[in-house]
């Protein structure tokens, strides 16, 4: 479409002039405070800028204002979901809600204040994106933590999703933070608590407690994993249990159907990935990706069988696998999904950079020799 195709010029301009001016810096003024320069700058032109431009304006991605609209009937009806009357009249896609209710707290500043600037959905992404990745780096052990955020914000990954649209960056840090919460010292049920909320934000956040649940229960026992578990299901129950019992009908259909391309109109989303192809080519090709999807799951879930995860390294390759697997077969997919992968990555090996030290009930650190990530996972070598 036009708009978005616009938004992401707009953006492209910004950000490499921003991007080429940080790499002279750093290149031409080696020092810490060229490295600041640097990232003011990638945060100023990659993010500030065009964000607050096509903020003021009012120009977003129709995600967002899938999300605005959410949040409006959320306060006045209790649901973020359009009725099926109203559904089955409209042929536009962006009529479907495929997100679950937290992301609705998003739009909830334009949907009680109106449209202005500080209310827009993006601004909110962003900084929620920035406080919980933030907290995520810190919890996991990582150094320097305002420097990485900043610049892990500023990336073309991040910078650009959180400009034009943003909806699932505060989905990844949710998920980076659920599994910072399982490291360095466990505390099970608030990642628990963390990863269930992310659960009730977007579906993609669903993998993860069943990696994070298969990581506990064989490295912390089976009280662990348990504890974890109901903390997980009782936050997201909370939150998706009023709407699924009184509007179960439109939950099912916006999240579950519509995703699948199992609904009267089909979602927008798509790339030239093995699992939009083969939907393009018609019925029988959309059950084959159905299908094939399917078992990619399975196949995931029996490698958690056969080869466990042991720590949460490891337990974050799975996830990034697993993740990869899903957005490629995935009938309705994007390229911009694979930012979950990336940013699980990022945040690992961040925080992988971070201190080195016995954990407190005197097992080693879960980065020591022989506690490898699969699948190419970089393990630092202990303090010792």
């Amino acid at each position: 479409d036009a708009l978005p195709i616009s938004l992401h010029r707009l953006w492209g301009l910004f950000a490499a002039v921003a991007y080429v001016l940080a790499a002279v810096v750093v290149l031409a003024w080696r020092s810490s405070r060229a490295v600041d320069l640097a990232l003011l700058l990638g945060a100023g032109g990659a993010l500030v800028a065009p964000l607050s431009l096509l903020a003021e304006q009012g120009r977003w991605q129709p995600e967002v204002g899938v999300i605005a609209r959410g949040a409006r009937l959320l306060v006045q009806h209790g649901s973020p979901y359009e009725s099926q009357a109203v559904v089955s009249a409209s042929h536009d896609p962006n009529i479907y809600n495929p997100y679950l209710p937290v992301m609705a707290i998003f739009g909830l500043p334009r949907a009680l204040f109106g449209p202005g600037f500080i209310t827009d959905p993006r601004i909110w992404f962003t900084l929620g994106f920035v406080a919980v990745f933030a907290a995520a780096l810190a919890v996991a052990g990582a150094r320097d933590v305002l420097r990485w955020t900043v610049f892990v914000t500023v990336t073309p990954v991040i910078a650009f999703s959180l400009a034009v649209g943003g909806t699932d960056v505060p989905v990844l840090a949710l998920l980076c933070l659920g599994l910072a919460l399982l490291w360095r010292r466990p505390q099970p049920v608030v990642a628990g608590l963390v990863l269930g909320i992310a659960a009730a934000t977007k579906a993609t956040a669903w993998p993860a407690l069943i990696v994070a649940a298969t990581m506990l229960l064989v490295r912390d026992g089976k009280h662990a994993a348990v504890r974890f578990l109901l903390a997980a299901i009782a936050a997201a129950a909370a939150i998706i249990g009023p709407v699924a019992a009184v509007w179960p009908h439109a939950l099912v259909e916006n999240t579950i159907l519509f995703p699948l391309g199992l609904a009267k109109v089909r979602s927008q989303a798509d790339s030239p990935l093995p699992g939009h192809v083969l939907t393009d080519t018609g019925p029988a090709g959309h059950t084959i990706a159905v299908v094939l999807l399917c078992l990619a799951g399975l196949g995931v879930l029996v490698s958690l069988v056969i080869r466990p995860p042991r720590n949460v390294p490891s337990a974050t390759w799975r996830l990034i696998i697993g993740l990869v697997l899903m957005f490629m077969l995935a009938p309705a997919t994007r390229f911009g999904y694979f930012m979950y992968p990336l940013g699980l990555w990022a945040w690992l090996i961040v925080s992988q950079l971070g201190a080195r030290r016995l954990r407190p009930e005197g097992r080693p650190d879960e980065d020591a020799p022989g506690e490898r990530p699969p699948h190419g996972g970089v393990a630092q070598p202990s303090a010792a």
